[in-house]
């Protein structure tokens, strides 16, 4: 699966932001490179306070992307050259210029449409104080006091009012917008915080450990999805769930056959560059999905993550949203041959496998001027947090084209850095040992060897700092991750390799290869 940032991705009319005219003239290239669906996150009408996740308009395409017949188009042409689409769905939150909000900052406190969201009066002497102390998804304050003195819940942004799931209508809604795009020959839908719509109705103060937690992974939950599978299930339709939870037994619980189909493994994602613990991480998702017997999803990155090349060449290889800041010192070449060997190992993993945007291109994550940041993580945390728009920057095509080839006429919405030409696909695409080369490569190969689709994997005995597993009897994984080289078992050919071999057929550091057995 090809992730799409729509605003970052192609720019077809040259006005600097990304559109689906852009995407379709570049389905060829996502043909070429060899993906078999591609997700594109929200293209509804939004005033795009958070890229898009505050959604206006279910059943319109943003006027900045598009229109509703060319997303049609898009999805029909794709399914032409065997590419599946999947839309993003954001339950948990609407934007604050969606009708349904708006109508109840108007009809005032007490109201029927302010059931649909979480008003409440405030708490002190005047109601002067929120009605509660839960935290936010970001940073700052998850109330907003309104001009009638009522506070309403955000666990995001002040402008992505969060939706109150116990009241049917809310539920009635979003089963009418899966139905809608189904109709519309989507494949699969993915939804956004998926562990956070149902609140608990009192909502009382955050204590750190409740349990039950207030507004993450609620039992009523999985009632929800059960219904929205139903509508999946008379579509065909599959769905994968972003659900970020650190207990696998609550996590799979996501994944029952009347639940979702799948959903993403923040574990690998945000795991270091560690055999031991990669190979754990490996581990626990599998054992996790095989009770339930869902498929594994893997991804490295995505739009809202620190880029793997920049990622992989820092001192602390793993992920956390509270460790983000600026300066941090950056090895990219290392990152590179890291991200690299990152790709043959995800590639040889059992189940489904999601690439951000850009990722095929070994792009890093790019400095943005604080004058032109656009994220609210960057000013909700009083400018200490980056925010995500150094991975969101649009993507170099053509090196020589203005703009890299993303957009012909107006600079991009976000400033591509000195130098971005150098990782532009045309130029990629001539170069053998490039990183595009390398994804197209491993994908044609996964899709030809059977081996490397479903089915079992199985550790074999290596070195430390090597991870080595087999996946039908002739097909071998070796990454190896430790500080100097690493023979190879005995092997009749050697597929593809994340980087050259040594003279004497030993295993660099920091490269994978798959071999022939």
């Amino acid at each position: 699966m090809y992730q799409v940032y729509p605003r970052s991705f192609a720019d077809g009319d040259g006005d600097g932001t990304g559109d689906l005219a852009g995407v379709r003239a570049r389905l060829p290239y996502l043909a070429e490179l060899g993906v078999d669906a591609v997700w594109f996150t929200p293209w509804y009408l939004s005033p795009l306070a958070d890229g898009g996740y505050d959604v206006a308009d279910y059943r319109t395409i943003d006027p900045a992307f598009g229109t509703l017949e060319e997303a049609e188009a898009l999805i029909a042409e794709a399914r032409a050259l065997g590419i599946r689409t999947i839309v993003d769905i954001v339950p948990n939150h609407v934007s604050d210029q969606h009708p349904w909000f708006r109508a109840a900052l108007a009809a005032g406190p007490g109201s029927p449409e302010r059931k649909l969201f979480h008003f409440r009066p405030g708490r002190g002497e005047h109601g002067e104080l929120p009605p509660n102390d839960w935290p936010s998804q970001f940073a700052g304050r998850t109330w907003t006091r309104v001009a009638d003195g009522e506070w309403y819940l955000h666990l995001f942004t002040p402008q992505q009012p969060d939706l109150n799931w116990a009241h049917p209508a809310v539920r009635e809604e979003h089963e009418d917008v899966l139905r809608f795009w189904f109709e519309r020959g989507v494949a699969g839908v993915r939804i956004d915080s998926a562990a956070l719509p149902a609140k608990d109705p009192d909502l009382p103060d955050f204590t750190e450990g409740r349990d039950p937690h207030p507004y993450i992974d609620r039992d009523e939950l999985h009632e929800i999805y059960r219904s929205w599978r139903a509508v999946a299930d008379a579509y065909g339709g599959v769905f994968v769930g972003e659900v970020w939870l650190p207990d696998a037994e609550r996590f799979a619980r996501y994944l029952r056959p009347d639940e979702l189909h799948t959903a993403f493994n923040f574990t690998f994602l945000a795991c270091p560059w560690d055999a031991v613990r990669l190979r754990a991480a490996i581990d626990d998702t599998l054992a996790e999905h095989a009770p339930v017997g869902a498929p594994a999803t893997w991804v490295l990155c995505n739009h809202d993550v620190t880029r793997t090349v920049t990622r992989y060449g820092r001192a602390d290889t793993g992920f956390d949203f509270a460790a983000k800041t600026f300066g941090t010192p950056t090895d990219l070449a290392l990152g590179a041959r890291r991200a690299r060997a990152a790709a043959l190992l995800t590639l040889a993993l059992p189940g489904s496998v999601y690439v951000y945007q850009g990722e095929e291109l070994g792009l890093p994550e790019a400095d943005i001027p604080l004058d032109r940041i656009e994220d609210p993580m960057h000013f909700r945390s009083g400018g200490a947090d980056p925010g995500r728009d150094g991975c969101r920057v649009p993507l170099p095509w053509t090196a020589a084209a203005p703009y890299a080839g993303f957009g012909s006429r107006t600079e991009p919405w976000l400033p591509q850095p000195a130098g971005w030409d150098a990782y532009a696909a045309d130029r990629q695409a001539a170069d053998p040992d490039s990183m595009l080369t390398l994804y197209r490569t491993a994908l044609a190969l996964r899709r030809a060897e059977p081996a490397l689709g479903d089915g079992p994997l199985t550790w074999l005995p290596a070195p430390e700092g090597v991870l080595a597993f087999r996946r039908s009897p002739d097909l071998l994984c070796l990454v190896n991750l430790g500080p100097g080289p690493a023979p190879l078992p005995p092997h009749t050919a050697a597929l593809l390799a994340s980087g050259p071999l040594d003279e004497d057929g030993a295993l660099p550091a920091d490269t994978a290869v798959w071999l022939r057995g």
